[in-house]
């Protein structure tokens, strides 16, 4: 009991781990041929966010990122496809025709 005499209630402990390891399982048994379910990332939580990472670390793997296991093997689904497809050939001739517009930046002078 606190001092207004109210019981705490007990707060509640999840295992991150142990959900994930069911969602993943979950995902990958309806999506069987989906990068996540051959390739089975690795899942993480931080900051309220699912972090589904093959690789080393997120700037030399690939990552997806979600508020549920799902959106995040989603997200890494789309990631790994995408570096794997080749572009298409309209939109690179449509990236080629296209003019580049380039920034010229004045340095601030100083005072």
């Amino acid at each position: 009991m606190n001092k207004n005499s109210h019981t705490p209630r007990p707060r509640r402990v999840v295992d991150h781990a142990t959900e994930a390891a069911e969602q993943l399982n979950a995902y990958c048994a309806v999506r069987p041929e989906s990068p996540s379910a051959v390739r089975r990332p690795q899942l993480f939580f931080r900051s309220d966010l699912w972090i589904a990472l093959l690789g080393p670390n997120v700037e030399d793997g690939i990552v997806g990122i979600g508020p549920t296991v799902a959106a995040a093997l989603r997200a890494f689904d789309a990631q790994y496809l995408a570096g794997r497809c080749p572009p298409n050939e309209t939109n690179s001739e449509a990236l080629e025709q296209q003019p580049s517009s380039t920034v010229h930046l004045r340095r601030i002078p100083e005072c």
